[in-house]
C-alpha cells in the first residue's frame, strides 16, 4: 500500500476582488477532489483557504502513488469466441480490442454458471503521485471560472487568470511538486503580508503552512472574520450597548480586503447628522466599506468602524486618512440633499416626463398618472374613507419623484427613502411620506409589506402597472428571462392582496389595462387580460404549494379560476381542512362528483320532471335544493368551510342514487331526466371547487 503525505497547492496572485475570490474558492475544492478521484489517488479531508492574494487547497493523507489494479472482464462464451478450428471470431477480436489487449491474450475458463467464457485480464500498474498531481494542479488552475469578471493574460503566455499569478507553492509532504502555469514555476515558498512581512517565506510542509502564514502576518478567511467580529464586539461593549451595522455582503467583502485585520474607530463632523442617515450609511458602506455605529437608542452616531490591513502601530495615521476620505464623501451627500430640498417633489414629478419607463410604455410621468388612478381604485375597493383615498392618490403622484433627485441619482438604493424625506419637508401627511418610503416593498421573498393601506395601495399600483404593461406589449417573462422582474412584482401584489380581501384583483387588472389603452397603447385588451389572469393563477398555485397546501387541493380551487389572493388561500385552506377532517367522505364525494360530471350532458340543461322520479331521485333532488341554498349563503358570506360542509351532505344521497338508479335506462325520457338531475348535482359544486380533483389517481 502506498505511503500517505499531506498535500498543499497555493496560487499566489495580485489582489483579487471579493466576489470572484469567494466563487473561485467554492470551485477549487470540488475541482481538486474530483480530479484526485479521477486519477485514482486516495486522500483524506480537503480544505480550502483564501486571502486577497492567494487561493490554497490542503489535502490530508494524500497517497504517494495509485494502487495497482487487476482488471478482469468477462467476454463472450467460448462457443461464440472461437470457431471449430479454435480461431478467434470477430466477437473475440472485438472484445480484446475493446479491453486493450491482443486476442491471443484472452484467457478461457469456466465461470460460476458452469459455462466457458473468454476473459480479458489486465494489470494496471501503480503510478507515482507527483506527475499526476502536477498535471492536476495545472488543469485545476486553468479550469477555474470567473463569471462576470474578465480574466487577464500577461507576459508571453496565453494562459489567463482573474489577476496575474505571481507565485505557486505546491508540496507533497516536504517535496516540491513541479507546477507551471502562465510562465510561473512552483516552489516551496509563500509570501507574507505586503507591509508587515514582505518577501518569500519557506513552507517546510503542508502541515506547517498555516503557521508560516500567521508568522508572516496572514490569516485565513475564517480567522480574519473572527478577528473582525471580536473587534466590533469590543467597540460595541465599550460604548454601552451600541450597535455596529455590518450587512453580510459588505462584511464578507471587508474580510476579503485584508490579510491581517485591525479594527479601528473614526469619527465625522456632527453637522452631517442633519443629513438623512440612510445616505450617510449608504455612502460609508458602499463607497468606503466603513461600518456605521448606532447608539443604544438606535440613533446614528458620529463614529464609524474601519477595518485596516496596515500595521497596527500606525492606526492613528490610518484613522486620520479615512476620516479625510469620509468627510469628502459626506460633504457630497449633504450637498445633494440640501440642493434637492430647494426643489419641490411636485416639480421632480413633472421632470419624469423626460425619463423612460419602458421603450414601448412611455415615460415615468405617464406611469405616475396610471399609478394615481390605480392606487385610488385599490383604496376605494378596500373601503377607505375620503381622507385615506386622497392620501393614496397623493402618495402615488409623488412616489417616483425622487428618481430624478441628485441624492437618488448618486445613491440609487435610496429611492423611495429620499422621496419620503422630501415629502415630509414639504409638509405632506405622515401617511403619504411613509407610503412613498415603503412602496417598493416587498422587494424579495419574506420582505416586510407596506405598513398601512396607503402604502399598500401605492405598492400594488406600481407593481400591477408594470405587470400589465409588460403583458400588454407581449413581453411576458419566459423560463429563463424576466428582465422587468414581473414574477417578483406579481408575488408582491399577491402578498399584499392577501390582507385586503375586499379588493378584486380582476377589477384592478382591467383598470390597469384600460389606463394603458386610454394613453394610446394599442393591444388586445381581452387577450392581455386573459394572459395576466392565467399568470397570476400560476403564481398563486406556486405560493400555495410553498405554504404546504396539497397539490390536488390547489388544482381543485384553481379549476374555478379564482385569482383574488385572499379568497384563493381561504378556499384552499378550508378545503384542505375539510378533507383532512373527513378524508374518506371527501374521497367518496370526489369519486361520485367525477362520475356525475362524466355522465351528465350539459346540452340537456338542469330542468327535471319530478313526476318521473323514484324515491332515491327525489331524495337527491331535495339534497341538491338544500345544498344550493346553503352553498349560496356560505359563498356570499365568505364562509368557505361552511360551503364544503354543505357539499359533504350530498355524499349519502348521491351514493344511494348510483346504487339504486340505472342512469342509462333504455327509456330515453327516464335517462335524460336522470342526466339533467346529475347536471344539477354537478352545478352545486361549480362555484366552490372542482372536487373531482381530490379523487385518487
Amino acid at each position: 500500500m502506498a505511503r500517505i503525505l499531506d498535500f498543499l497547492l497555493e496560487i499566489g496572485v495580485e489582489e483579487m476582488p471579493s466576489a470572484p475570490l469567494m466563487n473561485a474558492q467554492k470551485q477549487l475544492g470540488a475541482l481538486f477532489e474530483r480530479g484526485l478521484d479521477e486519477v485514482g489517488l486516495a486522500h483524506g479531508a480537503i480544505r480550502t483557504l483564501s486571502t486577497p492574494r492567494r487561493l490554497s487547497i490542503l489535502v490530508d493523507a494524500c497517497a504517494t502513488a495509485t494502487e495497482e489494479v487487476r482488471d478482469v472482464r468477462r467476454g463472450p462464451a467460448a462457443s461464440i469466441a472461437f470457431d471449430e478450428q479454435g480461431t478467434p471470431s470477430k466477437a473475440a477480436i472485438g472484445f480484446a480490442r475493446k479491453c486493450g489487449i491482443e486476442s491471443d491474450e484472452l484467457v478461457l475458463r469456466t465461470d460460476t454458471d458452469g459455462r466457458a467464457y473468454v476473459f480479458a485480464e489486465k494489470t494496471i500498474p501503480s503510478s507515482p503521485a507527483l506527475p499526476l498531481l502536477s498535471a492536476l494542479c495545472e488543469r485545476t488552475i486553468s479550469s477555474l471560472e470567473w463569471p462576470n469578471y474578465r480574466s487577464q493574460r500577461w507576459g508571453s503566455e496565453h494562459a489567463t487568470f482573474v489577476r496575474p499569478i505571481r507565485w505557486i507553492c505546491a508540496l507533497l509532504g516536504s517535496e516540491a511538486v513541479p507546477v507551471s502555469y502562465a510562465d510561473v514555476v512552483s516552489g516551496a515558498t509563500t509570501r507574507g503580508h505586503r507591509v508587515l512581512a514582505p518577501g518569500e517565506h519557506v513552507v517546510p510542509s503542508p502541515s506547517a503552512y498555516e503557521r508560516v502564514l500567521e508568522e508572516a502576518f496572514v490569516l485565513g478567511e475564517q480567522r480574519r472574520a473572527d478577528v473582525i467580529r471580536a473587534g466590533i464586539a469590543a467597540v460595541e461593549e465599550s460604548r454601552g450597548g451600541a450597535h455596529v451595522d455590518t450587512p453580510k455582503r459588505i462584511f464578507d467583502e471587508v474580510v476579503n480586503l485584508c490579510e491581517w485585520p485591525t479594527v479601528l474607530v473614526g469619527t465625522f463632523d456632527e453637522a452631517f447628522l442633519d443629513v438623512p442617515h440612510e445616505i450617510i450609511c449608504e455612502s460609508m458602506l458602499s463607497n468606503q466599506r466603513y461600518f456605521p455605529l448606532y447608539a443604544a437608542d438606535g440613533s446614528l452616531t458620529r463614529e464609524f468602524v474601519i477595518v485596516s490591513n496596515a500595521a497596527p502601530d500606525v492606526g492613528a495615521t490610518v484613522i486620520d486618512g479615512n476620516e479625510r476620505v469620509v468627510r469628502a464623501r459626506l460633504y457630497d451627500a449633504k450637498f445633494f440633499y440640501d440642493e434637492d430640498l430647494k426643489v419641490s417633489l411636485d416639480e421632480y414629478v413633472e421632470r419624469l416626463a423626460a425619463v423612460t419607463f419602458q421603450e414601448k410604455l412611455g415615460s415615468m410621468r405617464s406611469k405616475v398618472a396610471r399609478m394615481e388612478a390605480l392606487a385610488g381604485s385599490v383604496a376605494t375597493l378596500a373601503g377607505a374613507d375620503e381622507e385615506t383615498y386622497r392620501e393614496a392618490v397623493r402618495a402615488a403622484h409623488l412616489a417616483k419623484g425622487d428618481l430624478v433627485s441628485q441624492a437618488v441619482v448618486e445613491f440609487t438604493n435610496q429611492q423611495g427613502v429620499m422621496g419620503a424625506y422630501y415629502a415630509a419637508a414639504m409638509g405632506e401627511p405622515e401617511a403619504v411620506s411613509r407610503a412613498i418610503r415603503e412602496h417598493y416593498r416587498p422587494r424579495f421573498a419574506g420582505d416586510e409589506l407596506p405598513s398601512g393601506l396607503v402604502g399598500k395601495a401605492v405598492a400594488i399600483a406600481d407593481k400591477l402597472d408594470t405587470v400589465c404593461g409588460i403583458f400588454a406589449i407581449d413581453e411576458a417573462p419566459t423560463g429563463s428571462s424576466d428582465p422587468y422582474a414581473v414574477r417578483r412584482a406579481t408575488i408582491g401584489v399577491i402578498s399584499m392582496l392577501k390582507s385586503l380581501p375586499s379588493v378584486s384583483l380582476g377589477t384592478l387588472i382591467s383598470a390597469a389595462l384600460e389606463s394603458y389603452a386610454s394613453q394610446g397603447l394599442e393591444f388586445d385588451l381581452e387577450q392581455a387580460g386573459g394572459k395576466i389572469r392565467a399568470f397570476f393563477k400560476g403564481r398563486l398555485a406556486a405560493m400555495a404549494k410553498d405554504e404546504g397546501i396539497a397539490g390536488d387541493v390547489i388544482e381543485a380551487v384553481s379549476a374555478i379560476s379564482i385569482i383574488d389572493p385572499a379568497e384563493f388561500f381561504a378556499r384552499a385552506r378550508a378545503l384542505s381542512d375539510a378533507r383532512d377532517n373527513s378524508p374518506e367522505l371527501f374521497e367518496d364525494l370526489s369519486v361520485a362528483y367525477t362520475r356525475a360530471a362524466h355522465l351528465g350532458d350539459v346540452r340537456l340543461g338542469i330542468d327535471c320532471d319530478p313526476g318521473l322520479f323514484t324515491d332515491p331521485e327525489r331524495a337527491l333532488l331535495g339534497a341538491i335544493e338544500k345544498g344550493e341554498q346553503s352553498v349560496s349563503d356560505c359563498l356570499a358570506s365568505k364562509d368557505f368551510s361552511g360551503a364544503f360542509s354543505a357539499l359533504a351532505e350530498l355524499r349519502e344521497p348521491i351514493d344511494r342514487f348510483f346504487v339504486e338508479v340505472l342512469v342509462m335506462d333504455e327509456d330515453t325520457r327516464l335517462k335524460e331526466n336522470r342526466l339533467r338531475l346529475l347536471n344539477r348535482f354537478s352545478g352545486v359544486f361549480a362555484d366552490v371547487a372542482d372536487i373531482g380533483c381530490l379523487s385518487k389517481r
